[in-house]
């Protein structure tokens, strides 16, 4: 009996000996799937509203001062090279045309006096009826009616001038896109008056948020589409980046040359996708982001013992379907992307993929 009693109590302490044992036994790895990180070019990219403009708009306004008496174009009219497009009151021009060509003619008739009276004193002189003084003196009397002669000529030319001034006409063929001044308005001179588009190339211009150039200069080629029709794409070059930051919005102005067959309205708006220049980075699915000290983080897989750690990066960019990493890890690095949300550091891991 005692000999059966010793028995039991060894083989409970060999059944207790065996379960310490199990219970030591480490935990299978964690199965996870994993990405090579590798080297890629990037390039940051941006959709961009615009709008359809003349590659050249003149703003018209009037060189003398005045009330506004007749308008006879209106924004969206086309106009020609020379048309009237608006009158001032040109009552206070007209009258000094008047007075200038009156004293103009006041002047050749004296000139032609003066003309007359040399010549009388050149006849005398001869016949030496009277002295070369007298003489000298007509001939001073002529060239001093000449001069007057001239002014008042430069005078009427000015006063026609600025009656002339007093019509507004269009330089060039072309849309008017904006006015400014109404029937009866006073306006002064230089005012600007009339916007005028003209006829031939037209830009896309887009003003774009000076965040998008902190990556460099963008890409000379842009993809441009109507809004309402985005299969109508064509291809532009950039003609024009504004050296000067829009301190109100913050945006720096592109204009892109349309190509001439592009025969799209003024003011139509537009899409532009811009470029920047390439960069060097490594891109990652978004399910490989994680974590660590409120700093993006990934998981990467140690293939000497098979465990993971945690390692901050730097993200240059975030886009639509990945993330782009310039810093904290290297090509060839095993990156977790399926599985790492209940990882630890230097679990043992198990993993598929690439």
């Amino acid at each position: 009996m005692q000999l059966f009693r010793l028995l039991g109590i060894g083989l409970a302490c060999t059944s207790l000996a065996a379960c310490e044992e199990i219970a030591e036994v480490s935990p299978p790895p964690k199965q996870v799937r994993v990405i090579a990180a590798a080297a890629a070019q990037y390039r940051p990219s941006a959709e961009i509203t615009g709008e359809v403009k003349a590659r050249i708009q003149t703003e018209l306004s009037y060189r003398v001062s005045g009330r506004v008496i007749e308008r006879r174009a209106d924004v969206g009219s086309r106009v020609h090279a020379g048309e009237v497009l608006a009158r001032l009151n040109d009552t206070e021009q007209r009258a000094d045309v008047s007075v200038a060509r009156a004293a103009l003619d006041s002047a050749r008739a004296i000139v032609r006096q003066k003309t007359l009276n040399l010549a009388r004193s050149g006849t005398l002189l001869q016949s030496q009826a009277i002295a070369q003084q007298i003489f000298d003196e007509a001939r001073k009397e002529l060239r001093s009616a000449e001069a007057s002669f001239d002014s008042a000529e430069a005078a009427l030319a000015t006063a026609e001038d600025a009656l002339s001034y007093t019509e507004l006409r269009a330089d060039a063929d072309g849309i008017i896109t904006a006015r400014t001044i109404e029937v009866g308005q006073v306006v002064s001179a230089a005012q600007p008056a009339v916007t005028l588009a003209h006829d031939g190339p037209r830009d896309a211009v887009f003003d774009v948020f000076e965040a998008f150039f902190l990556d460099g200069p963008p890409s000379a080629d842009v993809g441009v589409a109507p809004v309402g029709d985005q299969a109508a794409k064509v291809d532009a070059k950039i003609r024009e980046v504004s050296p000067v930051i829009d301190t109100k919005g913050g945006t720096i102005r592109i204009k892109v040359a349309l190509q001439d067959g592009v025969q799209w309205s003024l003011g139509t708006p537009v899409v532009g996708t811009l470029r920047s220049s390439p960069h060097d980075g490594i891109v990652l699915p978004y399910n490989a982001i994680t974590s660590a000290n409120g700093e993006p983080a990934v998981w990467l897989v140690n293939t000497e013992n098979r465990s993971v750690s945690r390692r901050e990066i730097s993200v240059a960019r975030y886009r639509k379907n990945d993330f782009v990493v310039t810093g904290g890890i290297v090509p060839t690095d095993l990156v977790v992307t399926e599985g790492g949300k209940f990882l630890r550091e230097g679990q043992a891991v198990a993993w598929e993929g690439k």
